[in-house]
C-alpha cells in the first residue's frame, strides 16, 4: 500500500472537518489577517503621501519648430482643347469639293468645303457694269456744274449792266426785271447741277456696295479653316446641299491644351493667375504649365470655381477629355511635421494634438492638416515652437500633470 494516497486522504478529511465542525474559528482567523493587510496598505500609502512621491504619467514629447512648407491645391479635372469650333456654311449651295477625312491636320486658311457658285458670278458682272455706268455719270454732272456757274456769271454781268442803265435812264424797268429773273434762274441751275453731282456720286457708292455684296457672296462659297488644327469630323460630302448654318466640319487645336478643374470655395483664395501648376494624366504622363484663368463666379450648384491651366502640347500627345490630377502651387505656410499617430480627437471630434504646456501640464490644441507625406503629416495652426506629445497622448486629458521625456525633431 502506497503512502501518498493515504496522506492525501488524511488532508482532505482534515479540511472537511475544519469547514464543517470548526467553521467559526476558520472565519475569525481569515478576517483578522485581511484587517491586518488593509492596515498595512493604508500605512504605506500614508507614508508615500508624506514623502511627496505621488506618481506622474510618463509621456514622450517632441520639441518641434515650425518650418515653411510649399503647399499645393490638388484637384481632379480633365484636359480640354485650347480651341474647338464647328465651321458652318454662310450661304446655300451644292458641295463640289472632295471631302477631307477626320484626323487630318489642317492649316489656317486651308479650304474645307467649296460650293457651286450658280448665278453669283453673273450677279457680280451685272453689279460691276452698274458701277461703271454710275462712275460715267459723275463727269457729266460735274460739267453741268461748270456750265451752270458760267450762266450765273453771265446773268450777273447782265444784271449789273441793266441796273446802271436804269439808274442813268437809258434802260426801262422791264429790262432790269428780266435781268434779275435770269440771275435767279442761273442760280437755280447751279443748285440743280450740284445736286446731280451728289446723286451721281451716291449712285457710285450704291453700285460699289452691290459689287462688294456680290463678291462677298462668292467668297462664302469657299469655307476655310479659321486656325490650324485637327479635323474632328469629316468635311461635308461631295454633292450634299448646304444651307446657312449647315456644319461643314469640326476642327480642334491641340498644340496648346487646357487643364480644367473646379476649386472649392475654401481653397480659391490660395490660387492666383500665373501660378505654376502640374498634372498627372491617367496614362502616367506628367505635364507642367501655368494658371491662365480663375473664375470669379461660383457654380450655382456646386459652389466651386473654374480654373484653367495652359500647357504646351506640340507633339499632340495629349488628347481632349483626358482625366487629370492637377496640382497648383500656392504660397508656403509655416507648419509642423509630426507622426500621424500623434494626432488625436477631443470630446467634440476635433482633430488635434496634445502638447506639454507650462508646468508640464497636458493641453489639447486643434490643428489643420496641410499635407500627408511618407515622413509624416504637416499640420498648421500651432505656435512657432511647441512640445507635442507623441507617445502617451491617449492616456492623459487637459490639466493632467505629466513627466515628459523629450526628443528632437528630425532635420
Amino acid at each position: 500500500m502506497k503512502i501518498i494516497p493515504i496522506l492525501t486522504a488524511v488532508l482532505v478529511l482534515a479540511g472537511l472537518y475544519m469547514v464543517v465542525f470548526e467553521r467559526e474559528t476558520l472565519v475569525s482567523f481569515a478576517g483578522g489577517g485581511a484587517e491586518e493587510a488593509v492596515v498595512a496598505t493604508e500605512e504605506t500609502a500614508a507614508e508615500d503621501t508624506a514623502d511627496g512621491s505621488e506618481s506622474l504619467v510618463g509621456v514622450v514629447a517632441l520639441r518641434s519648430v515650425a518650418q515653411i512648407v510649399d503647399s499645393a491645391v490638388i484637384l481632379r479635372g480633365r484636359t480640354e482643347a485650347a480651341r474647338q469650333v464647328t465651321v458652318a456654311a454662310e450661304t446655300s449651295g451644292l458641295v463640289i469639293s472632295e471631302p477631307r477625312r477626320k484626323g487630318a491636320f489642317i492649316n489656317a486658311g486651308e479650304m474645307l468645303c467649296s460650293l457651286d457658285p450658280g448665278t453669283r458670278e453673273a450677279s457680280l458682272a451685272e453689279a460691276r457694269a452698274r458701277l461703271a455706268e454710275a462712275e460715267g455719270r459723275v463727269p457729266e454732272a460735274e460739267a453741268g456744274v461748270i456750265e451752270a456757274d458760267a450762266r450765273v456769271r453771265e446773268a450777273e454781268i447782265n444784271l449789273n449792266a441793266a441796273q446802271r442803265l436804269s439808274e442813268d435812264g437809258f434802260a426801262s424797268e422791264t429790262r432790269l426785271v428780266s435781268a434779275e429773273a435770269a440771275m435767279e434762274a442761273a442760280t437755280a441751275g447751279v443748285q440743280r447741277a450740284r445736286s446731280a453731282v451728289v446723286s451721281a456720286r451716291a449712285g457710285i457708292e450704291s453700285a460699289q456696295a452691290e459689287v462688294a455684296s456680290a463678291e462677298r457672296e462668292i467668297d462664302k462659297l469657299t469655307i476655310t479653316a479659321p486656325f490650324s488644327g485637327l479635323l474632328e469630323t469629316d468635311t461635308a460630302e461631295l454633292g450634299s446641299l448646304m444651307q446657312p448654318g449647315t456644319p461643314c466640319a469640326t476642327i480642334i487645336q491641340l498644340n496648346e491644351i487646357k487643364l480644367v478643374g473646379f476649386v472649392p470655395e475654401a481653397d480659391v483664395a490660395k490660387i492666383n493667375v500665373g501660378a505654376v501648376a502640374g498634372a498627372r494624366l491617367t496614362s502616367g504622363e506628367e505635364v507642367q504649365g501655368r494658371v491662365t484663368f480663375l473664375s470669379r463666379s461660383a457654380d450655382e450648384l456646386t459652389r466651386t470655381f473654374r480654373v484653367e491651366v495652359t500647357v504646351q502640347n506640340d507633339d499632340l500627345a495629349i488628347s481632349d477629355g483626358q482625366t487629370a490630377e492637377i496640382l497648383i502651387a500656392s504660397e508656403g505656410r509655416r507648419a509642423h511635421l509630426v507622426a500621424q499617430s500623434s494626432l488625436t480627437l477631443d470630446d467634440d471630434g476635433v482633430l488635434g494634438v496634445r502638447t506639454v504646456a507650462e508646468g508640464n501640464i497636458a493641453q489639447f490644441m486643434p490643428v489643420t492638416l496641410l499635407r500627408d507625406t511618407a515622413e509624416g503629416v504637416w499640420v498648421t495652426d500651432l505656435p512657432e515652437t511647441v512640445d507635442i506629445i507623441t507617445v502617451g497622448q491617449e492616456f492623459v486629458v487637459d490639466g493632467v500633470q505629466v513627466a515628459p521625456t523629450y526628443t528632437e525633431a528630425k532635420g
